[in-house]
């Protein structure tokens, strides 16, 4: 782990486009030890070897949460990206119930990240994936530590850069290197992947930040304690360093299919980093201020996390 020192941090952004990273807050974060990088399928293979421990994507989906739902289609299995054949509208997709890459994959979970058939032998370096918000929590006590807030992971990810629009500064690729584990193509369906890895990369692959911290941007989403609001004033995060905001979530009946991705009907946590599947051309969420929300019931190929211990 990595020594975070406290201090006061403006987070957020006014990034045109991006209206949920907005207002610029200050905000004042203790320090505290964060992992030097997200949690590995080593790591997790280890608690679960422990505890006997079985993920949510494990679990197959409890019928009453899924009224109207054919009992057939509740299988074990979580959320796998798949390349695109071609060229993609991005506009026109986004105003579909479900994204083309995305689909349900039965028997998807950490073993099989790509479901059946795929594993993860050579990956134990690499970021586990398809974790549930209530993975992450289980994970953490066995370890003995806690999950971040946002803000303590946006104080930790900008490593001392007050207002940069990246981990490592303001030029997306300094000297033509390329800094972090992201997309390098035409999101969906063309990714060159120069180092070797179409998805996720093993961790520290790509230089840490000024606090020492690698993959806090891209490779993988991390998982952060804070329930997700539409912006920073309304999450209430003056004091995020030390709970998270209260949920705002109306009580309503949950009537979705799980490969609905844009299903909106329980408690959403914030997410930070962005991962390998950003790209300028449709997602530029690899910097600090980027946030975005994610159910907590639900776990996907491209979310990991990592914890903190708090003096």
């Amino acid at each position: 782990m990595v020594w975070i020192p406290g201090g006061n941090c403006t987070i957020g952004s006014e990034l045109p486009g991006y209206p949920e990273e907005s207002p610029l807050r200050t905000v004042s974060v203790d320090g505290f030890w964060m992992d030097e990088h997200p949690v590995t399928v080593a790591e997790f293979r280890e608690f679960i070897l422990d505890t006997g421990y079985t993920t949510v994507a494990s679990r197959a989906p409890d019928p009453a949460a899924f009224p109207g739902v054919d009992r057939s289609r509740l299988v074990p299995g979580s959320l796998v990206f798949n390349k695109t054949k071609g060229p993609v509208d991005l506009k026109a997709a986004l105003q579909r119930p479900t994204l083309p890459w995305w689909s349900y994959v039965a028997g998807a979970e950490w073993r099989r990240p790509e479901g059946p058939g795929s594993h993860v032998g050579n990956r134990a370096q690499h970021p586990v994936v398809h974790v549930a918000w209530e993975d992450v929590c289980a994970y953490a006590d066995w370890a003995g530590k806690a999950i971040p807030t946002e803000a303590e992971w946006e104080f930790a990810a900008r490593g001392g850069l007050e207002g940069a629009m990246f981990t490592w500064g303001d030029d997306m690729n300094p000297d033509g290197r390329i800094m972090a584990k992201t997309w390098q193509g035409e999101f969906p369906w063309k990714n060159a992947a120069p180092d070797g890895w179409e998805r996720t990369a093993p961790v520290g692959s790509f230089p840490p930040n000024g606090f020492g911290l690698f993959d806090m941007a891209g490779n993988v989403w991390e998982w952060t304690t804070d329930y997700y609001a539409p912006d920073h004033a309304s999450n209430e995060m003056e004091h995020a360093c030390c709970a998270p905001a209260n949920p705002r979530v109306e009580s309503v009946e949950r009537s979705y299919d799980p490969a609905d991705m844009r299903a909106d009907r329980m408690p959403r946590r914030v997410i930070k980093g962005g991962s390998h599947l950003c790209a300028p051309n449709y997602c530029l969420r690899f910097r600090p201020a980027a946030r975005q929300p994610q159910m907590e019931d639900s776990s996907m190929s491209h979310i990991g996390f990592r914890c903190v211990i708090r003096e």
